[in-house]
């Protein structure tokens, strides 16, 4: 019975320990990056945040809802997602992309600042 127990207890940690670990890889930008981010809106609809790195700045792991990308200046970006898949884009002056909820970690791989407004939506209607 005390074996039963101890196992139970060990498969219950195991599964706190999993759950905690996404906890701590999926943080809000804002708090894992003050210095790079500032919040301009925060409503029940959207949450709009500035997103400034300097070269080789990096953001560590956070997570997104749907949210809509704009580029205020164009540049190179290191995009690592939580499963370890690493792209590296371009982006242009003016550019828009579309995200579905998302956990990665981005890096300022160019030669001059960036930045961009991130749209995050709150509700769907």
């Amino acid at each position: 019975m005390a074996k039963i127990v101890q196992r139970s207890l060990k498969c219950a940690l195991v599964l706190l320990a999993v759950a905690c670990t996404g906890a701590v890889c999926a943080q809000d930008m804002v708090k894992v990056a003050p210095k790079n981010t500032k919040v301009l809106v925060d409503n029940d609809q959207v949450r709009v945040i500035e997103v400034s790195l300097k070269p080789g700045d990096k953001l560590p792991m956070h997570s997104h809802p749907a949210n809509v990308v704009y580029f205020v200046t164009g540049g190179k970006t290191k995009t690592t997602l939580a499963d370890g898949k690493v792209t590296e884009t371009e982006h242009k002056v003016g550019e828009a992309l579309w995200s579905e909820p998302v956990t990665h970690s981005n890096e300022n791989t160019g030669t001059s600042a960036a930045k961009a407004l991130v749209v995050e939506l709150k509700t769907a209607k």
